[in-house]
């Protein structure tokens, strides 16, 4: 039985034979403040290329009252089975259904969620649909290229507002009748209902109006900061119709920040639901405002890409999304008036480290991955799709050349606006701009898991690497691919940058003196551009990080950074030297206390707040994991002291004091330390411009919950100064990070026996659980999982069961005991793909942190 699953080879087989033209959808919301099931009526008109034909359209219900084919009804009973609807006997040309049915409300982020806001006790709604779940509020034929016009009608209560993809009509009788969208797909459709606050503007410029919307609950309303959102969205608007040379193609643009959501966004036809963390409660440092920035624009660019013009298979995911990424953060780079045109230095930060992670796991896959049904697709939304895929993005742009890229963009919306496309169409047209022959760089780029390493070569006249280059070459390796993982080691063709710097004598600042662009290809690249030359302090690989590679220093280099890394004048090379010694750290090719003692001598001079926050969280990482335990103490302690240092001696109201104060917050650990956040909390002691707001406090009570300090009569103490949604969640992960027996014991109750904790809940209950030092603690779960974890796979929904599989991985157990019960659990309990995907690469991070914590301690 296909329980709620559909493969590829049934898809195709749907779309050769139908074509579908509308739908129109009746939902009855009017009972939604008590929640519960609504009404569902939904018909849809479609052609049939064969008389006598069946086929199916997909349901997920609880009921399902009548079903009408062309006239005749059909039974329920006898056709609704396993999320699917029989449609038997179908006429050549054109066919009607009509589907009335039951359809439940979720807390899991799918479907239509519903969410009761504790401050005003209203019900707000939205849908999430991509992939499979808008089956989950009316029936329909579930797939990208089955596109179709949509019309909804929906009643609601009194007094609510009901959005959607076409413009928002004027209500009769509490019923909105909304006009048929574009020809659309049906996971990119959406439903926004609720007692929502609106702000309203318009994009205008040309002739061109384009109303715009921005909605958030009530209770978040007086930190909506409209003005920089619509800033952000009126940059994209320009920029996007200019590179794409293709008018926004849709009537409306509303971006709804809404509660409990999956994921940061979803591009949703001129209806962006968007999480509403990123409405900020709490002062939050710029590298938060650029995030939902590049946000705001990613969805913006799936207005064109994904939604003007979608994949015909989810084997394309890897298109929408890493087209969305790299256009919204050359956006963020290239707009004149943009607060981040340092956004290449963030993307290499943050976005390339994920996909770097992510490439060296066993659940490695080529970026055009083999998606085979939906379970494949679900946990495809990884850092290969995402980033990886963004990075060879910009690799191509600078293969065929920006101009030429978006000349190819251009003839790609014309030619296949509203429709289906696959990977050749787009290559196709970037093939005619360029002149390039794109067969072999898509085959080894596209079409292969695995990722490279650059390092230099060099030989010089004088002794120590020093004097006149004489020989340089660039050496490509193509390592093992993890054990597990499809495919075989792939040298690549890269477009890269030699960046050549020196310190200055007069300003202290590593500057670049000289730069070369090149091909690289194969195993030795000569780069006799640079023979003759004297040799550089630093010499840079993949500067301005064109390419996808691993990049490692020569030894002259490395010791030149290690003792200057925080004096390079530019931010990019910076974060590319920093990202390197991550990666070596992470490779057990850099002990722990070496990468702690590199961060802390260059930090300091680190201005770029993303950057030193990335550098926070690996640092914490690297010191609980990757270092050996007998010196674990002493490198938090060392790190601890550091952090408060930084705190007490940063500029006064500074971002980088508002992120040094939540590091030490994340590690504080002795008594004096505990008792100064102690202190601040109760404003008994102060630090000149540190502003302990809402968030701060959590993060401060958190800690003190999670070292014993702070009970459940403190906990409730703080909800009571903060009964929100995120006050609530805050104390939920406070409540499980507390380090006893009964704590631990309550949780696994709250979530592996009970199914009742709404996502957004249980993902904050799991994190307070999973303590670093609460090691001892947390041991007898790790049997427990792999007890559990197959039944909550298959009884949940996939957001629910994912945040269990991942989140209650016994990752700090860093043991071959947790390997072999890994793998005798793998062996034992038959899990599906995707199931034993998610465990497989739980059990790599182990495995890397075993190999990290030898090296650290031979060191």
């Amino acid at each position: 039985m296909p329980g709620t699953n559909l493969t590829r080879e049934e898809a195709q087989q749907r779309a050769t034979l139908l074509t579908v033209d509308s739908y129109e959808i009746d939902l009855d919301l009017s009972g939604a403040q008590e929640g519960g099931t609504y009404r569902s009526v939904t018909t849809v008109r479609f052609d049939v290329a064969e008389n006598g034909a069946a086929s199916f359209i997909d349901l997920v219900a609880p009921t399902v009252h009548e079903v009408t084919l062309n006239g005749d009804a059909l039974d329920p009973a006898e056709v609704f089975k396993d999320s699917r609807i029989a449609l038997p006997g179908l006429l050549e040309g054109r066919n009607i259904v009509r589907v009335v049915a039951d359809c439940a409300y979720t807390n899991t982020g799918e479907g239509l969620h519903r969410f009761v806001d504790p401050v005003d006790e209203q019900a707000y709604l939205y849908t999430q649909f991509e992939v499979p779940d808008a089956r989950r509020v009316f029936a329909s034929f579930e797939q990208p290229d089955l596109k179709a016009t949509f019309q909804f009608t929906v009643k609601a209560p009194t007094g609510w507002t009901v959005i959607s993809n076409s413009p928002t009509p004027e209500p009769k009788d509490d019923t909105w009748a909304f006009e048929p969208t574009p020809r659309i797909s049906s996971y990119i459709t959406a439903l926004i209902v609720g007692p929502y606050h609106s702000v309203h503007s318009v994009y205008e410029k040309d002739g061109q109006s384009v109303p715009l919307g921005i909605y958030c609950r009530p209770s978040l309303a007086e930190f909506l900061d409209s003005d920089a959102i619509f800033e952000v969205t009126r940059q994209g608007f320009e920029w996007f119709q200019e590179k794409f040379d293709y008018a926004y193609p849709f009537k409306k643009y509303d971006q709804l920040f809404v509660p409990e959501f999956n994921a940061g966004a979803m591009e949703n036809a001129g209806a962006v639901t968007i999480r509403d963390q990123y409405v900020f409660r709490s002062k939050v440092t710029d590298a938060s405002y650029e995030l939902r920035a590049e946000t705001i624009l990613h969805e913006l660019a799936h207005m064109w890409f994904g939604d003007l013009v979608t994949m015909e298979w989810w084997n394309d995911l890897w298109l929408n999304e890493s087209f969305a990424t790299y256009t919204s953060i050359a956006c963020q780079a290239y707009h004149p008036q943009s607060r981040w045109p340092h956004s290449w230095t963030t993307f290499a930060n943050s976005m390339k480290t994920w996909a770097y992670r992510q490439d060296q796991l066993p659940s490695t896959h080529p970026i055009m991955a083999e998606i085979n049904d939906l379970d494949d697709v679900l946990v495809n939304f990884d850092g290969i799709t995402y980033a990886k895929g963004a990075s060879v993005l910009k690799q191509l742009v600078a293969y065929v050349g920006m101009d030429e890229f978006f000349a190819g963009v251009q003839a790609y919306f014309k030619r296949h606006a509203f429709g289906n496309t696959r990977l050749s169409d787009l290559l196709g047209a970037l093939e005619e701009t360029s002149g390039r022959d794109l067969g072999t760089w898509s085959q080894k780029w596209l079409q292969t898991a695995g990722i490279n390493v650059l390092r230099p070569e060099i030989e010089t006249d004088g002794e120590g690497g020093a004097g006149v280059i004489t020989s340089f070459a660039i050496r490509q390796e193509a390592p093992a691919l993890p054990a597990g993982a499809k495919g075989a080691p792939t040298l690549r063709p890269h477009r890269i940058a030699v960046g050549l710097y020196e310190l200055d004598a007069e300003t202290g600042k590593l500057v670049r003196d000289e730069r070369v662009e090149l091909d690289v290809d194969g195993e030795l690249t000569a780069v006799p551009q640079l023979v003759g030359k004297r040799r550089p302090a630093v010499v840079l690989l993949n500067d301005d990080d064109l390419s996808y590679a691993k990049v490692r220093l020569d030894e002259e280099s490395l010791a030149f950074v290690t003792e200057h890394l925080g004096d390079f004048e530019s931010s990019l090379p910076r974060a590319l030297c920093w990202a390197s010694a991550w990666d070596m750290t992470r490779d057990a090719e850099l002990a722990t206390r070496d990468y702690l003692s590199l961060v802390l001598s260059g930090i300091g001079k680190e201005s770029d707040i993303g950057v030193v926050q990335s550098l926070h969280r690996q640092v914490k990482l690297a010191i609980d994991l990757y270092a050996d335990p007998a010196t674990r103490e002493a490198l938090l302690n060392r790190w601890t002291d550091a952090t408060l240092a930084h705190l007490r001696t940063s500029a006064p109201g500074s971002d980088h004091q508002l992120a040094w104060a939540r590091a030490f917050a994340a590690t504080a650990r002795t008594p004096e330390q505990l008792d100064l956040l102690d202190s601040l909390l109760e404003g008994a002691q102060t630090i000149e411009g540190l502003a302990v707001d809402t968030e701060l406090r959590w993060a401060f009570v958190q800690r003190l919950a999670a070292v014993g300090r702070y009970d459940e009569t403190e906990i409730a103490g703080e909800y009571e100064r903060d009964r929100t949604a995120a006050g609530e969640r805050h104390a939920a992960s406070a409540r499980a990070a507390r380090p006893t027996e009964e704590a631990k014991a309550e949780v696994w109750a709250q979530v592996v026996e009970s199914d009742k904790l709404p996502n957004a809940v249980q993902e904050a209950v799991i994190g307070g659980f999973v303590q670093t030092d609460q090691r001892e603690l947390l041991a007898p779960y790790a049997e427990k999982y792999f007890e559990v974890v197959k039944a909550v796979w298959d009884s949940r929904s996939h957001e629910i069961a994912q945040q269990i599989a991942v989140g209650l991985y016994p990752a700090v157990q860093v043991s071959q005991e947790t390997l072999d019960r890994t793998d005798a659990w793998l062996a034992s309990a038959e899990p599906g793909a995707a199931l034993r995907r998610l465990v497989s690469e739980s059990r790599s991070g182990v495995e890397r942190a075993l190999k990290a914590q030898a090296a650290d301690a031979l060191r």
